[in-house]
């Protein structure tokens, strides 16, 4: 039996790709799941449906986006003026990963969906990491971008913490990553281990070791700008394998 993976979609409301209200996903994200013999399927953001979803997929990405965790799902009052949220796309991916959680489904969270974990963890994030930060130097707020760079060339260095999952994953105590971003995580939720952090010490990645398979990474290893970007991708289908 070929592992079904459900990936996370964008919403927008319009604008850009329609006028109208539209849902979408980076194709990288599919072409990592195929190339492994596993089928994508795109889970839209609609509430009622989740424990459907569930039902038909082994394994879930939580993918990314040019979007911000909204601070008040993390205890804080004051917004930073540089966030922009949103609620729709949040609150459904929280139920999911939730949900998929409850009943240890392999779940891989990419860039917001590492962050998202965090949270659904109780963990909290830095709204604005050159401002809240002080040691950030390899990060940039562009999501396209990173430090002049394109999204399929890497940014800087990571160091992966020995003795965590991603560590047994990937097999190497560094590799090079292509993150963007302006939030990150800053303190840990319940049971999440740090398993990557940048060469500025802003944390890049962590695990839930409680449960069969939760990794996040602060980057895009879709794009498979490291050779060991491949391996996160073959054990989330690994593991999806044997629901």
């Amino acid at each position: 039996m070929r592992p079904i993976i459900g990936i996370t979609c964008d919403f927008r409301l319009g604008g850009g790709f329609s006028p109208f209200p539209w849902i979408a996903v980076g194709e990288r994200y599919l072409l990592a799941v195929r190339e492994l013999d596993a089928i994508p399927l795109l889970i839209p953001p609609h509430d009622k449906s989740i424990r459907d979803y569930l039902g038909m997929i082994q394994g879930l990405i939580v993918s990314g986006g040019d979007f911000d965790i909204d601070p008040a799902l993390y205890g804080e009052k004051e917004i930073h003026p540089t966030v922009k949220v949103n609620n729709h796309r949040t609150h459904h991916e929280m139920s999911l990963l939730k949900a998929a959680m409850e009943i240890d489904l392999p779940i891989l969270g990419i860039c917001g969906g590492q962050q998202l974990i965090n949270v659904v963890c109780g963990g909290t994030l830095y709204q604005h990491v050159p401002e809240e930060y002080e040691k950030a130097d390899v990060h940039e707020s562009s999501s396209m971008h990173p430090q002049g760079k394109s999204r399929d060339e890497q940014a800087h260095q990571v160091t992966i913490v020995p003795g965590t999952r991603l560590h047994h994953i990937v097999g190497v105590n560094h590799m090079g990553v292509n993150s963007a971003h302006h939030q990150a995580v800053r303190r840990p939720g319940t049971g999440v281990v740090v398993n990557a952090y940048a060469t500025d010490g802003l944390i890049e990645g962590l695990e839930v070791p409680d449960l069969t398979f939760c990794v996040g990474v602060q980057w895009h290893p879709e794009f498979k700008v490291d050779p060991f970007d491949a391996k996160i991708f073959e054990s989330l289908i690994a593991a999806a394998r044997l629901r």
